[in-house]
């Protein structure tokens, strides 16, 4: 437990711990985090662990290992909701933008007016192994729509595989392609399945654009059912050769449940077949198909 009376130790664990929380948010063992960032795994298990007398260049070398914004790993209290997206979006605008949003702010403004997205359909999200592909195909093929996977939009866009991807350009690199890839998408104004990839969280502005743009399903599945079928996919990226696959797996699974859960709604696919999974999905998006869909999407 922390000393109150020692606010060194204090924040030395609250930075641990949001470490700890942006690597398993990313995806991220700490064997591939220290191979990516040149630090020892040792080192960054003590950082975690509250332990490690980090130095800022130490650090930096860990955010930028994993895609992450330096300040997003020191402890400074909580931070509203949106702000990730808020910050993301002032680092994108343009200086009449700046200004703009400084009159609304300072409410000198006429009213903020709300981002009106156009419907582009159904989103999946999850955690690898939940199902997202196989049932994706098979609900735009009951109801007539596109079936489109983000990863595989990547990698036809940039010519090489999500893996080579994240090997040249990292986990930055690769968020960036794929929110490109997501905005190509969009500009088709097609009705669609998609099914992102499990990661798409972690990215506040492509995300955000998901939940205002689709009606958004989680996947919802036990932890083992996630692995084994991972493994039955024999894809154990990002945690292969990692004897700690299981612990790592449920380390992401509870740091990203939180963002996972502001679906517009959650298919439980626990212990159920294909076919029964496929049925409680094409339930949960009734809503969207018996009424006008452009009132689910969020501005």
């Amino acid at each position: 437990m922390t000393d109150n009376s020692d606010p060194e130790t204090g924040f030395l664990e609250q930075l641990g711990q949001r470490v700890r929380t942006m690597r398993a948010l990313r995806g991220m063992s700490r064997k591939v985090l220290a191979k990516v960032s040149g630090i020892s795994e040792r080192y960054i298990a003590q950082l975690e662990s509250g332990k490690g007398n980090v130095s800022i260049v130490l650090l930096r070398r860990v955010s930028h290992a994993m895609g992450a914004h330096l300040e997003d790993l020191i402890p400074a209290g909580e931070p509203a909701p949106d702000w990730p997206v808020i910050r993301d979006l002032l680092r994108k605008a343009t200086p009449n933008q700046i200004a703009q949003a400084k009159d609304v702010l300072a409410g000198q403004g006429g009213g903020a007016a709300q981002r009106r997205m156009s419907f582009a359909g159904i989103a999946l999200i999850g955690l690898r192994g939940a199902g997202k592909s196989t049932l994706g195909k098979l609900l735009a093929k009951k109801i007539g729509w596109s079936f489109v996977e983000l990863n595989k939009e990547i990698e036809a866009q940039n010519g090489l595989s999500v893996a080579e991807i994240i090997a040249l350009y990292g986990q930055e690199g690769f968020r960036r392609m794929e929110q490109a890839a997501l905005g190509q998408l969009l500009a088709r104004k097609e009705l669609m399945v998609l099914a992102t990839g499990g990661g798409i969280v972690s990215e506040p502005l492509t995300f955000d654009l998901i939940l205002s743009s689709f009606y958004t399903i989680w996947l919802k599945a036990e932890p083992e059912e996630h692995m084994a079928r991972v493994r039955r996919q024999g894809d154990l990226r990002p945690m292969a050769d990692d004897r700690s696959a299981m612990t790592e797996l449920r380390t992401i699974l509870r740091s990203r449940e939180p963002l996972y859960a502001r679906a517009s709604a959650v298919v439980d696919t626990a212990g159920l077949s294909v076919d029964g999974a496929a049925a409680r999905l094409i339930e949960a998006v009734a809503p969207v198909l018996q009424t006008d869909a452009k009132m689910f999407a969020r501005g």
